[in-house]
C-alpha cells in the first residue's frame, strides 16, 4: 500500500470510515453518469422504508456503463477492502454496484449496519467494506450519507444520538469508505434537486453476496470481462474448493469451449495440500 492508503486504512480501522479526495478523474464520473441517465429516468421510486419511497435504486452498474470498472477496480479502493477483509478470507468479493438517487422531502433513512444482513457473530470479524462515489456533490441538506463515527466499536448498540452523526461532504471525484459494521443511513434530502450516487462494495469471498452477481453476470456477459474483474464478480473459487462448478473454478464457463464432463480438481490452501501429503504419506 502507498503511505496515503496506510493512512486511510488506519482512518477506517480507527472511525469506521475514510475520505479519499480527488482519487478519480471527474470525468470518468461524468461519463457514468451520462450512462446511468437513461436508467435512472426509467426506474421507478422504491418500496419500503428501507430502500425509501422518494428514492431510486438500480443495480448491476458494470453492464449498463463501461465507466463503472474504473470504480469497481480502483486500486487504492482495493487495497484498503483487502487490508480490512483478507485476515478472514482468502479474497475478496463484490458485493454489489448500485446507483442511487433521492429525491427532495426523501426523510432520512433509519441508521443501520450492512453486516446485518447476513447472521454469523459480530464484533469479531468485518464482513464488508462500502465506497460511496458521489455523482453529485454530498452535503446535508441534500441527503448526504450520515455517518457514526466509532460505532462500529459498539456493535450490539443501535441507539446512537442523532446529534453524534457526521455528514462527510464529497465531490465527485472523491470516495466514502465506512465498514460495514460502522451505523449509517442515507439523509433526508431538504434541498430542491435530487441527490445521486453509486455504491460500491466488497464482502468476504466466501458469502453470498447481497446482489447475486452470477445472475447479474451470467457467463455471456462476464465473457467480455477482464479476469481480474470476472474473478471479483465470483468466477473464481475461495479455496478450499468454494464455489465450484462440477468440481472446477467457474471461470471455466468462460472458455470458448466447456466441456460436457471437466472432471473435480482440488483447489486447497497449501496448509490443507500439506496436510493431505503428510496423512498420504504415513499410509504409505
Amino acid at each position: 500500500m502507498t503511505a496515503p492508503e496506510d493512512v486511510a486504512a488506519g482512518d477506517l480501522a480507527r472511525d469506521g470510515y475514510c475520505v479519499l479526495r480527488g482519487v478519480l478523474d471527474r470525468a470518468v464520473i461524468g461519463a457514468l453518469a451520462e450512462d446511468l441517465a437513461p436508467s435512472f429516468a426509467a426506474t421507478p421510486m422504491c418500496q419500503g422504508v428501507f430502500y425509501g419511497h422518494r428514492t431510486r435504486r438500480f443495480g448491476a452498474l458494470l453492464r449498463r456503463s463501461i465507466h463503472a470498472e474504473a470504480l469497481v477496480r480502483h486500486p487504492a479502493v482495493l487495497a484498503i477492502a483487502e487490508r480490512m477483509l483478507l485476515p478472514w478470507c482468502e479474497r475478496i468479493a463484490l458485493n454489489l454496484t448500485q446507483a442511487v438517487e433521492i429525491h427532495p422531502g426523501a426523510p432520512p433513512q433509519f441508521p443501520h449496519r450492512d453486516q446485518d444482513m447476513w447472521a454469523g457473530p459480530k464484533g469479531t470479524l468485518e464482513y464488508l467494506v462500502n465506497v460511496m462515489w458521489p455523482i453529485d456533490p454530498f452535503t446535508e441538506a441534500n441527503g448526504g450519507t450520515r455517518l457514526w463515527p466509532r460505532s462500529h466499536d459498539d456493535q450490539d448498540s443501535a441507539d446512537f444520538p442523532e446529534g453524534l452523526a457526521v455528514v462527510p461532504q464529497i465531490a465527485p471525484g472523491d470516495a466514502l469508505l465506512f465498514l460495514g459494521s460502522t451505523l449509517h443511513g442515507g439523509g433526508g434530502n431538504r434541498s430542491a434537486a435530487p441527490r445521486r450516487g453509486v455504491i460500491v462494495s466488497y464482502c468476504l469471498g466466501w458469502l453470498k453476496p447481497f446482489e447475486l452477481q452470477w445472475l447479474v453476470y451470467p457467463p455471456a456477459i462476464a465473457r467480455r470481462f477482464s479476469p481480474e474483474l470476472a474473478a471479483l464478480v465470483g468466477y473464481a473459487q475461495h479455496r478450499p474448493n468454494l464455489g465450484n462448478v462440477e468440481g472446477q473454478c467457474p471461470s471455466m464457463l468462460l472458455r470458448n469451449h466447456v466441456p460436457e464432463h471437466p472432471g473435480a480438481i482440488d483447489a486447497l490452501r497449501p496448509d490443507q495440500e500439506a496436510l493431505a501429503a503428510a496423512f498420504l504419506a504415513g499410509r504409505d
